[in-house]
């Protein structure tokens, strides 16, 4: 895990060496940190630079003109931010030893992909399009990062059903969501915000609708829309201003939801061209999610959530939980 985030950062060090600025940062997902668990959504890791609000001259500001129906302007003053990411997930059904894998569990699957965004705000509204393109299947080598792990850091024999994962598959995911910021008051003299969030992905890896919102309480809460998380989550994003800061530490704590209605997900229909394993999904996922959020001016930023996922598949035995770690520093 830690090879593959050094892997991560390097190559997000050589795309932000052509900027001059920015943020750097490293989100890790896994349902085994806090909860005694390693079943369905095992492991998650993604690297992530997010440019300092680009220049109009800039021609990567260029590209929003591009699809300029998809960023309205709002009032002017429009602040336009460019986002690419690495990233890994690892899905895997409950019991590891069945080999063969169990047909009525989720499958062996695993997804590796890289991709960007352009993230635009106007006040307090976050306008986001994000393209993410990859593969499924045993080039994304699920396998040995789950295996090694388990053999050589943890010390327990890893999964024995992998030689039944999902067959490679190019994947493209395509996804547009807006998020708000509407501020509810002070408490005591700490702010209080609500930022609902609203969004459609489309792909042959993942395609769904999805509503949802974040409650949060502390400092500083201008400075972006709530933490960040790999998709298919409450969906917030690296977007990050340091010029909306008025104390050097800003803080929060948050608590959320988002619903999802979902018309494909290739990790339990399975492959798009081939036959496989798969299991019958449930076409509505909810998602709760709590957490804090701590950065010390644009410098250094940690933040901390714990989600719980509704059953995704028919003949799931009980919901998912996992924690996620995003640590992020600037340039």
């Amino acid at each position: 895990m830690r090879m593959r985030g050094a892997v991560l950062l390097a190559g997000l060090c050589l795309w932000a060496s052509t900027a001059n600025a920015g943020q750097l940062s490293v989100l890790e997902e896994n349902d085994s940190l806090f909860f005694t668990s390693d079943k369905h959504y095992s492991q998650g890791i993604r690297g992530a630079y997010l440019s300092d609000p680009l220049a109009s001259d800039d021609w990567r500001c260029k590209m929003f003109d591009a699809v300029s129906p998809l960023f309205p302007a709002v009032g002017g003053g429009e602040r336009r931010f460019d986002w690419i990411f690495l990233g890994q997930s690892i899905f895997t059904p409950v019991n590891l030893t069945l080999n063969p894998p169990d047909p009525h569990d989720r499958p062996y699957a695993a997804w590796l992909y890289t991709g960007g965004a352009l993230l635009q705000e106007n006040g307090d509204q976050l306008t986001g399009l994000e393209l993410l393109i990859g593969v499924v299947g045993p080039a994304a080598v699920g396998r040995q990062v789950q295996n090694d792990w388990h053999q050589f850091v943890v010390g327990i024999p890893g999964g024995e059903g992998w030689h039944d994962q999902l067959k490679n598959e190019p994947g493209l995911t395509l996804s547009y969501e807006k998020h708000w910021r509407v501020r509810l008051g002070d408490l005591g003299g700490v702010g209080v915000d609500f930022v609902p969030a609203a969004g459609v992905t489309a792909g042959n890896v993942l395609t769904y609708g999805a509503l949802g919102g974040l409650l949060r309480f502390g400092q500083d809460l201008k400075a972006d829309y709530g933490p960040a998380r790999i998709r298919p989550a409450p969906s917030g994003t690296d977007w990050f201003d340091g010029a909306h800061l008025t104390t050097p530490l800003g803080w929060y704590v948050f608590a959320g939801a988002e619903g999802r209605a979902v018309a494909h997900n290739i990790f339990l229909d399975g492959n798009t061209f081939a036959s496989g394993p798969r299991v019958a999904k449930k076409p509505l996922v909810g998602d709760l999610t709590a957490g804090v959020a701590l950065f010390w001016r644009s410098a250094i930023r940690l933040d901390v959530g714990l989600l719980t996922r509704t059953k995704e598949f028919y003949g799931q035995q009980g919901e998912d939980s996992y924690a996620g770690f995003r640590f992020s520093f600037g340039l």
